[in-house]
């Protein structure tokens, strides 16, 4: 008999999914920022395979695990987000689902257009990484992606209205119990289609999918931003009088991939800008671009880990015995500021010439990165563990 998740299902568990395929980013990056590749603006198969035939046993060594770290993500994202929607279309049958809709809870179901931008977002990872000759037939490509981008985002558009709606057109939302960030979740999965959208103008050499691309997601992530804004303000107000929801807590470091996926979009949308209507920055825009957002996020982990220490929350549901699918939305900021590190160093400042390339100063500046992702393998290795029993897959029914 198959094992089931340990604590009931809800549609948080989509962010096992995300978590999945923001590590496989994270391999990917590797090969983005060492493996040379002229032409165009991320390596592609043949470029990652001349490296790989050319260059030193180090070099070999990297590739092999960048490509061993990409396949093995990509596999449980499509696993887990394949048990996920399976198990979602259950639980809507059930009185769980009429609860949570009824609730502030409804909100979570915005995980699910969240995961699902993620999956298309790594889809072209594949692509790039494992599919020879894809570049040649790209740019008809870059359409189809943002017409899946522009479905997913409306999908989150009708999701989102018709909790908006429930709530404020009828019940209400109880501010009392909003007293976390968990209402940003929204705001996070806008994001995520804004930047799938923004991709298209950093790659394209075709001046109308650029503009495209930058109005389409221009349009998602201003969204995101106001939704971000206003319920990170009605969450704080929330904690400022009733303390922070102990089991939700981790949505207190939400700002950091949402800031990330942000500063991507933004490097995404200058680089067309640059290219193809005129817009320069000099040297350093990449790294005033990028240093108050990673000062935003390092504040932000300052003030969400200070609280989540307060509460005792490792102890109790990464460690101890109680389980809670909120814990998976820590595993985001540790891969968010993954990216942003490895963004920060090599756009930030090698693109400002702040620091040499693959010099010693280099690869401290690195190190950070690299061991903040390598526990955030860890904690998703344990948090699979302690939900689903033995890292086995979960039977595909609600619970």
């Amino acid at each position: 008999m198959q094992p089931r998740s340990r604590t009931g299902y809800v549609p948080l568990y989509f962010l096992a999914a995300l978590g999945a395929g923001g590590l496989m980013v994270t391999f990917f990056l590797y090969l983005m920022f060492w493996v040379p590749h002229p032409g165009q603006t991320v390596p592609v198969f043949e470029d990652i395979l001349a490296a790989f035939l050319a260059d030193t046993p180090l070099t070999k060594a990297m590739i092999v695990t960048a490509w061993a770290g990409i396949a093995t993500f990509s596999f449980l994202m499509l696993r887990s987000l394949v048990w996920n929607l399976r198990t979602l279309a259950a639980f809507r049958a059930t009185p769980g689902f009429n609860a949570l809709m009824g609730s502030n809870a409804g909100s979570q179901l915005m995980a699910v257009p969240l995961a699902l931008a993620m999956a298309v977002n790594g889809g072209f990872i594949l692509g790039v990484v494992f599919v020879p000759g894809l570049w040649n037939v790209v740019e008809y490509l870059f359409p189809l992606a943002m017409v899946t981008f522009l479905a997913i985002g409306g999908y989150g558009l009708r999701l989102y209205g018709r909790f908006l709606a429930e709530r404020i057109g009828k019940g209400g939302i109880d501010c009392a119990s909003n007293n976390s960030f968990s209402q940003t979740l929204p705001a996070f999965a806008f994001a995520m289609v804004g930047v799938g959208l923004a991709a298209p103008a950093a790659m394209s050499v075709v001046k109308a999918t650029v503009a495209v691309s930058l109005m389409l997601s221009s349009f998602f992530i201003l969204l995101a931003l106001v939704i971000a804004l206003v319920t990170m303000i009605m969450g704080l107000r929330a904690m400022m009088e009733h303390g922070a929801n102990p089991e939700a807590a981790p949505t207190l470091l939400i700002a950091i991939p949402l800031l990330t996926v942000v500063a991507i979009a933004w490097l995404r949308q200058s680089h067309g800008l640059h290219v193809h209507l005129d817009v320069h920055g000099g040297p350093a825009a990449s790294f005033t671009l990028l240093l108050p957002l990673l000062a935003l996020q390092l504040i932000t982990a300052l003030f969400g880990l200070t609280v989540l220490r307060a509460q005792g929350y490792f102890a109790r549901f990464i460690s101890g015995p109680e389980r809670s699918p909120a814990s998976y939305a820590l595993v985001c900021p540790g891969v968010a500021l993954t990216v942003m590190l490895q963004f920060f160093v090599n756009k930030g400042l090698v693109g400002a010439s702040v620091i040499e390339k693959f010099s010693a100063v280099y690869w401290a500046a690195t190190a950070p990165a690299l061991l903040l992702q390598v526990a955030t393998i860890a904690l998703v290795l344990k948090l699979h563990a302690k939900h689903f029993g033995g890292g086995r897959t979960p039977v595909a029914v609600a619970v």
